[in-house]
């Protein structure tokens, strides 16, 4: 009787143990069950370092590149070589890292049903992006380096984002070959992997802090004699400016009075700032992660500390994340973090639809309202209405020194106030020049060719 029982205790311990293992099993398929499909190796997803499968589209439905049979991108080269940094190439030298982070999506799988869509109609991303607008942004960077780049800032949708050099995934040139070196960093996708210096646009960052921490710095005017000593080294302007309300020594882009603010606020403060406005931080979307901006004001000495409020010294600043900054000044001093994807189907429904994602607060809605002032007083008392026909635009050009050889690099950030048009962009073009020669034109175009294609 004994041995009996101890048998029935054996087998219930058994049977407890086996429906343990199979309730921890069932647990961790839904919860791994995706990652295990979608590994990178699996070869019903990916097609060596890149996805490979499913079909991406512009926000429009222009084919951007087919996976369904094999990797067929556009008919078109300027389209081809205008996307080819965010859907990839066949190498894998340009990486995917939207699509791939909704692999599972694009591979139509499903917990209950597993790659219910492998062998039917290919799973389509919808990319927020323009093919016509990049293609014009192309065009207007022609063969110089850098970025253009215009988001939503209510939305987040990423409208364009263009980086060159580019080149055409069908007709990949050989480097070695280009001795004018003016393919490399091809492979790079400058808006979201570099930095730059961002010179004058940086003012905005200054402006910001000394409005959030000064209470009389509006009634406050500036002296510039075109040069300003400070310790052993000094500030040097383009002109001498003289005397200057806080409003216009922002619309001269003066050094000096900006190397006077960074003096009142003080390298420690004007970190803190751009910790607060976020303004160096990594931008995460769609699988994404941006290279993330830098600032040593605090420690350094009196003048580099001068130099730093003004943009340049080791001031670095990613364009995605200056962009976002500020779309954030547009919105009221909260704003949306961009994306790339805008929904994905499969068959005849969605499997994911992205939805607008709000960042932090960056800075009082009053900060946010006078800035937005003063970079519209820019555009209209400087640079010009003429070269945005139809919209209000807010903006800050930049000349960035780089050093050594090289021209400077020329940059440009800003808004346009439009409910229909709500639109932030940003411009760094290497080794160019000045922003407003040469930042103002291509935004013009490209700012153009948005509202063509959201109207």
């Amino acid at each position: 009787m004994n041995r009996l029982a101890g048998r029935a205790w054996v087998t219930i311990i058994l049977a407890i143990s086996l429906l343990a293992g199979f309730a921890f099993f069932i647990v961790e398929y839904f919860i791994e069950s995706e990652d295990w499909v979608v590994f990178s190796g699996s070869p019903h997803v990916y097609n060596g370092s890149n996805i490979g499968c499913g079909v991406a589209t512009d926000r429009d439905g222009v084919l951007l590149l087919d996976l369904s049979g094999e990797r067929t991108y556009s008919s078109s080269e300027a389209i081809r070589k205008a996307t080819v940094h965010w859907v990839g190439d066949r190498k894998g030298s340009v990486s995917a890292p939207a699509l791939s982070h909704y692999s599972a999506e694009l591979a139509g799988y499903n917990v209950f049903s597993g790659l219910y869509n492998y062998g039917n109609a290919a799973s389509v991303a919808t990319l927020t992006l323009s093919a016509q607008v990049q293609t014009v942004a192309l065009e207007a960077l022609g063969n110089r380096k850098g970025t253009v780049a215009v988001y939503n800032y209510r939305t987040g949708e990423l409208i364009c984002a263009v980086t060159t050099p580019t080149y055409d995934p069908d007709n990949v040139p050989q480097i070695q070959e280009d001795s004018q070196t003016n393919l490399e960093g091809m492979y790079v996708n400058r808006f979201t992997q570099s930095t730059y210096i961002p010179g004058s646009i940086f003012k905005i960052v200054t402006l910001a802090a000394a409005l959030e921490t000064i209470p009389d710095i509006q009634e406050q005017t500036f002296v510039c004699k075109g040069k300003l000593t400070i310790g052993d080294g000094k500030v040097t302007c383009e002109h001498t400016h003289g005397t200057q309300t806080l409003k216009k020594a922002f619309r001269n882009s003066c050094n000096c009075a900006f190397a006077q603010l960074a003096q009142q606020l003080g390298g420690e403060v004007l970190e803190r700032y751009c910790q607060q406005f976020g303004v160096l931080d990594s931008v995460h979307f769609d699988g994404i992660t941006t290279a993330s901006g830098n600032i040593e004001a605090a420690g350094a000495t009196e003048v580099n500390m001068a130099w730093s409020g003004i943009g340049q010294y080791k001031d670095q600043i990613n364009p995605c994340g200056f962009m976002t900054f500020v779309g954030a000044i547009a919105a009221g001093g909260k704003g949306v973090q961009p994306h790339l994807i805008d929904r994905i189907s499969a068959d005849s429904f969605d499997t994911y639809e992205a939805e607008a994602e709000t960042g932090k607060l960056r800075m009082s809605h009053s900060t946010a309202q006078i800035l937005r002032e003063y970079m519209r007083y820019n555009v209209s008392d400087k640079y010009g209405d003429e070269n945005f026909p139809g919209l209000q635009v807010c903006a800050k050009t930049g000349t960035a020194e780089v050093g050594g050889e090289k021209r400077p690099n020329a940059m440009l950030a800003g808004f346009v106030e439009d409910e229909q048009y709500p639109l932030a962009f940003i411009a760094a073009v290497e080794d160019a020049g000045y922003g407003s020669e040469v930042c103002i034109p291509i935004i013009s175009r490209v700012l153009t060719e948005c509202v063509q294609v959201l109207s």
